[in-house]
């Protein structure tokens, strides 16, 4: 039984439903102001923050609340909102099928690269004129998501891509010529694709990049100039989620924890844990 409290409909009256929005001032008055407990989805959230005071905690990682944020939260990423007022904002929600269905391939979602699943995901902080482009956006999708017109969603589709370009080229890791980020867009979304599949096992940057073809200085060249970490600090990070994940919310001890994650002693997987966080997996679960 999973143990991590996860939503896997977007609607609960309607399971066929694959997006969804909501103004987040409605929400806190739904919840009577109390912080959810730490949750996940198996589906894309977005968070248009205008106007915010709390914490928002990202797969263990503490983010203050602020006026003029963006928080992009990957399907199974562990996330809890604890504020000390209403957020004035939107939590807009959408399925993988939302974005087949509106022609919107996944790799975009992968390419663009504000949807991080296992590394630490900042909120993106604009100004208040973007943000006033990004709210317009959103209440028109709010509108149409309660109406019903002709190609509603079709609408919906087209304005959801139109604000995930609008911040993909408010993010300062971007800005890079086009032909770099054609030729590395793929490689990078090829090494995170084998992250995600033997991270258990490959522990190492020189794995990922044989499996890819080409030298670890490349593969780590390219990795950084995309998303700003090198192919290491994301092999690490993947991990590390995972530990936490495991040292959090499962029953396993320190050692399963170690051999799950492919370490041949306890003692080298708390020493990885240490060096990458600053604490040892049983200060780490201590303190959670």
């Amino acid at each position: 039984m999973d143990p991590v409290k996860t939503y896997h409909d977007i609607n609960k009256a309607d399971g066929s439903l694959s997006f969804g929005i909501s103004k987040m001032e409605d929400i806190y008055q739904k919840r009577k102001g109390r912080p959810d407990v730490p949750h996940r989805h198996d589906y894309y959230t977005i968070l248009v923050v205008k106007e915010a005071e709390g914490n928002h905690i990202v797969d263990f990682t503490t983010h203050a609340l602020s006026n003029n944020q963006v928080y992009f939260i990957s399907p199974g990423q562990v996330h809890q909102l604890t504020e000390t007022k209403p957020t004035v904002g939107y939590s807009i929600v959408f399925s993988s099928q939302f974005l087949a269905l509106n022609h919107i391939l996944v790799d975009f979602i992968e390419d663009i690269n504000l949807f991080n699943d296992f590394s630490n995901t900042p909120p993106l902080q604009v100004g208040i004129k973007e943000m006033e482009l990004l709210t317009s956006y959103s209440e028109e999708m709010l509108r149409l998501n309660t109406g019903d017109s002709a190609y509603k969603y079709e609408a919906i589709g087209a304005l959801l891509k139109l604000l995930l370009i609008t911040c993909h080229n408010l993010c300062s890791l971007n800005q890079l010529d086009t032909q770099t980020m054609e030729v590395g867009a793929s490689l990078v979304r090829n090494f995170k694709h084998l992250v995600n599949q033997h991270y258990k096992t490959w522990h190492h940057a020189a794995a990922y990049a044989d499996a890819l073809h080409i030298t670890p200085d490349h593969l780590n060249r390219v990795v950084k100039s995309l998303t700003g970490k090198t192919a290491k600090e994301h092999i690490q990070s993947r991990i590390t989620t995972a530990a936490k994940r495991l040292l959090y919310f499962s029953p396993l001890s320190q050692k399963e924890i170690a051999f799950e994650l492919g370490f041949s002693e306890p003692a080298n997987f708390s020493a990885f844990f240490k060096s990458c966080t600053g604490i040892s997996p049983s200060t780490f679960k201590q303190s959670t």
